[in-house]
């Protein structure tokens, strides 16, 4: 599925991974201001809180890209995760060692589907908003990951091997949730369209117990802003 237009023809080609999530919508707002052209990559991954796809459009148009492609990728074939399995969801807080929301090797999958994307269109930017420090501990969040990744990026590819090289931006690895959200605000953008929750309430609200509403949440408050989305009562 694609939608969009082609945008400003003089400017050089970026692909965002944009999930629909706040940490998604930042990193193509930074796109926007450095004078990239965004081409815009969803996956559909048969997630449980579909809700985010909504968002990904919501937040595509929000920041006018030239392309959005929604990518179906059913992860639910192989489950491994609350996210795409019959696995509860926790709602006790961030605990000890990898939760079993982390998707197994969701980060490397995407970007390897936002490479490809990348050199079919020539575009040798990528951007990904991944982050380090207020996260749930996802291994492929880790800057070592990323590093890793733009290498393999440049070894795999035609353009790789003909001289060129690909970057891999992901410029929220080292902020706080409480500095994305004020970036949000910096930047002018909408943080009501993006969507954090894992596990959304039959009424269409962000639960604000998962480990995603709870990192959300917390950052605004330090950040002194509010939170725009629409949480169930007490949140």
């Amino acid at each position: 599925m694609e939608q969009g237009d082609q945008g400003d023809q003089g400017a050089k080609d970026a692909v965002v991974l944009l999930s629909g999530g706040l940490d998604s919508m930042v990193v193509a707002g930074f796109a926007r201001a450095a004078g990239y052209r965004i081409n815009a990559l969803t996956i559909d991954y048969n997630q449980r809180h579909r809700r985010e796809l909504e968002a990904a459009r919501e937040v595509a148009s929000h920041i006018g890209v030239a392309r959005h492609v929604i990518l179906p990728l059913d992860l639910r074939a192989f489950g491994g995760s609350a996210l795409t399995d019959d696995i509860a969801v926790p709602k006790d807080g961030l605990g000890e060692g990898i939760p079993v929301t982390y998707v197994p090797a969701r980060n490397l999958v995407f970007l390897s589907l936002t490479l490809a994307w990348a050199e079919a269109i020539g575009a040798q930017d990528i951007f990904i908003g991944v982050n380090a420090l207020d996260y749930s501990g996802y291994p492929d969040c880790r800057p070592e990951f990323i590093e890793a990744f733009a290498k393999v990026a440049n070894l795999a590819t035609k353009v790789g091997s003909e001289g060129g090289a690909f970057r891999i931006h992901a410029p929220l690895q080292h902020l706080g949730k409480d500095q994305i959200a004020r970036e949000a605000s910096r930047l002018g953008l909408d943080a009501g369209l993006t969507w954090s929750c894992y596990d959304p309430t039959p009424e269409g609200l962000a639960c604000g117990e998962c480990d995603s509403c709870r990192l959300r949440l917390d950052g605004f408050r330090r950040a002194g802003l509010v939170d725009p989305l629409h949480y169930a009562a007490g949140h």
